[in-house]
Order: structure tokens, then C-alpha cells, then sequence
């Protein structure tokens, strides 16, 4: 039997209180974590407790809100808030959200760092965009030499975050080379440093790098 007018608004209405009781409790669950840990946000002396934003595109999927929130609790922040663009995407199909937390600026960075370690896109950090964008490809024996280790690496030292992997595996013969279309996302202006840090990871794991494609 099709939905009336009025069922189709009160389902409408039910998801969308859904999504704002679901945000809050995540909110909770990230205080009563810093509780639980007695973190503090004093960094110790010298070292005042300021106001950092985080800009990120979320996978549409269960659970990608919580572990970009994990973080602020492990790493002693205090949340101030999370807005989530409901309806809204980006051209990568993908949801914005704004985090606004406390912390010292030396605690900070290990929650980005937290962040990036849950393989989440760091669009912006306290206004630094990460706006020039650069696609590679690796080839090689990618899952035998570590793929996600590969991606740390480069995470953790090329000013820049992994916005989407596509990995294509032969699975007939394991003795062909695999191949990986990365996209990245680095901070503005270190685009070279980028591609520097992936060509000294591809190097030592004997990888080959084809390198920048022009599309993302």
C-alpha cells in the first residue's frame, strides 16, 4: 500500500531524531571516556588548553562517526561539538562534519594523528586546508610487503592524508604484481614533499611509482 503524505513526513521526522539522539550519545560516550581515563587537558605547564577544530568527510557506513571521536577522548580533548551535515555529500559521495574540541596544542596533534591512524580524511585542521590534491600509483607486490604499514608510513610522514585507496590484486597467480590508486590529500604547498615521502616508501619496498595522474 504506497505511504501517504503524513506517514512519509513522520518517517522522515523519526530518522532525523534518530540522527540527533545517535550524535549525542556519541558525544557522551567521548566525555564519559575522558572521565573513566581521568585524562586532563592542562599538557602540562606552559601549555593552556585552546580551541581546535577538525574538518573531515566520513564513508557514509556505521560507526565512522564514534572513531573520529575516539581520539579526542584517548587523547584527554574536551568536545565542544560535532556538526554533522545531514543530507549533504560531497563530490566523493562522502559526509561532512566539523569537530570543535579543547585540548593543548601538543595533544592536538597526536588526536590528528589519532584520527588519520582510523584511516579517516582530514579535510581541514584549525583552518590548515589540506587542499592540493595529487593522485600515484604503487605496483608491486603490495600485499606482500605490507599495504596498510605503506600507508602509515605516508600518513605519518608526507604532510598529507590518504583520502581513498583502490587496490586491484590478481588472484589467480600470486607470483603478478598488484597495483593501488591512491589519492591524496597534503597540506597546501607540500604536494612535492608528498610524492617525496611515497617515492622513499615505494623505494624501499621495492615498489614503482607512476606518478602524478591528473584526475582524482
Amino acid at each position: 500500500m504506497p505511504l501517504e503524505e503524513t506517514d512519509t513526513d513522520n518517517l522522515a521526522t523519526g530518522v532525523e531524531e534518530k540522527l540527533e539522539a545517535d550524535t549525542d550519545n556519541l558525544a557522551t560516550r567521548v566525555e564519559d571516556a575522558v572521565d573513566d581515563e581521568e585524562l586532563e587537558t592542562d599538557g602540562g605547564p606552559g601549555s593552556d588548553p585552546q580551541v581546535h577544530t577538525i574538518m573531515l568527510e566520513l564513508p557514509d557506513e556505521p560507526g565512522q562517526l564514534l572513531a573520529a571521536l575516539q581520539p579526542v577522548a584517548e587523547n584527554g580533548g574536551n568536545l565542544l561539538s560535532v556538526v554533522h551535515e545531514r543530507g549533504d555529500r560531497t563530490p566523493r559521495g562522502r559526509i561532512p562534519v566539523e569537530i570543535a574540541l579543547e585540548c593543548p596544542p601538543v595533544r592536538f596533534e597526536s588526536i590528528l594523528d589519532g584520527v588519520r591512524d582510523a584511516g579517516l580524511t582530514v579535510v581541514e585542521a584549525d583552518a590548515e586546508s589540506y587542499a592540493d590534491e595529487v593522485v600515484v600509483v604503487l605496483v608491486g607486490h603490495l600485499v606482500d610487503t605490507g599495504l596498510s604499514g605503506t600507508l602509515q608510513e605516508i600518513r605519518e610522514n608526507a604532510e598529507a592524508t590518504v583520502a581513498d585507496v583502490a587496490l586491484s590484486a590478481p588472484e589467480a597467480d600470486e607470483e603478478q604484481p598488484s597495483a593501488a590508486r591512491l589519492h591524496l590529500r597534503a597540506r597546501e604547498g607540500c604536494v612535492e614533499r608528498a610524492l617525496s615521502t611515497v617515492r622513499a616508501v615505494a623505494d624501499e619496498k621495492d615498489l614503482t611509482v607512476i606518478e602524478p595522474l591528473g584526475g582524482v
